[in-house]
């Protein structure tokens, strides 16, 4: 069974930490990017999301993280957990960053 809970890393060096999943698949947490377009000072991220729990342990889950604490954008991630060689457990995931543009016009170059 693939357990989100604790700490993950990419391969930029960003950090996710999970607390504990409860019984219905939800959890929280901090992100902890390495990298960022903003000019700000980079600070631990809130987290919120939500793990489809499957009797095979090869779960889905998604999860919302608010960058609000050094810029105006927010990111959402789906993906799934595999277990890799030797047992490791490995999530790929998928991510759209939506960032603050001041106008309707401006729409168009808001997601990432």
């Amino acid at each position: 069974q693939c357990d989100l809970t604790g700490w993950w890393e990419n391969e930029l060096g960003s950090m996710m930490y999970v607390s504990e999943v409860d019984s219905q698949g939800n959890f929280s947490g901090e992100y902890h990017t390495a990298v960022s377009s903003t000019q700000k000072p980079i600070e631990p991220s809130p987290l919120i999301g939500s793990q489809h729990l499957d009797k095979d342990g090869q779960c889905t889950f998604g999860f919302t993280v608010n960058w609000n604490k050094f810029s105006d954008s927010t990111a959402v991630f789906v993906g799934q957990c595999f277990a890799g060689d030797g047992g490791k457990e490995v999530l790929q995931t998928s991510w759209l960053l939506r960032e603050k543009v001041d106008s309707l016009a401006s729409d168009w170059k808001a997601t990432r």
